[in-house]
């Protein structure tokens, strides 16, 4: 795998907090980042519901590591972003492969950030669009 787009910022966001342990054990792999764009892959594989389906959590999952990454590049050092409200609509099923999340910055102010969110299978069809609000903080 080749290294990932950073922004200088995204840089110093990515060395002081790490991806978090939950996107980890989900094998999410950041490919780009910056406040206003954000692209990861998450395998299929591990994160599925009983019928084989990957799990609606897990796109929420995805799109919030995303959403809150590029939320917390856009706080800068002397502050941080936390999720304050997520929903999804999921239109498509992924059965295999990985899927690919892509933030898009919405809004950007001095005290929230709004991101969607469009996750994608391998074929590139659309199974789920995430909207994420941030709440940044001083530190």
């Amino acid at each position: 795998m080749s290294e990932p787009i950073l922004s200088e910022d995204a840089k110093l966001v990515a060395a002081k907090r790490g991806i978090g342990d939950l996107a980890q054990k989900m094998g999410i792999e950041i490919l780009e980042l910056s406040a206003e764009r954000a692209v990861a892959t998450m395998p299929v594989s591990g994160n599925t519901q009983p019928r084989g389906l990957l799990h609606g959590g897990a796109y929420l999952v995805l799109g919030e590591t995303l959403g809150s990454f590029a939320a917390n590049v856009w706080a800068g050092q002397d502050a941080y972003a936390v999720g304050i409200e997520i929903s999804a609509s999921h239109s498509k099923s992924a059965t295999e492969g990985l899927v690919t999340g892509v933030a898009t910055a919405i809004s950007l102010g001095k005290t929230l950030t709004v991101h969607e969110i469009v996750v994608t299978n391998d074929k590139g069809e659309r199974c789920s669009t995430i909207r994420i609000t941030n709440l940044i903080r001083k530190n």
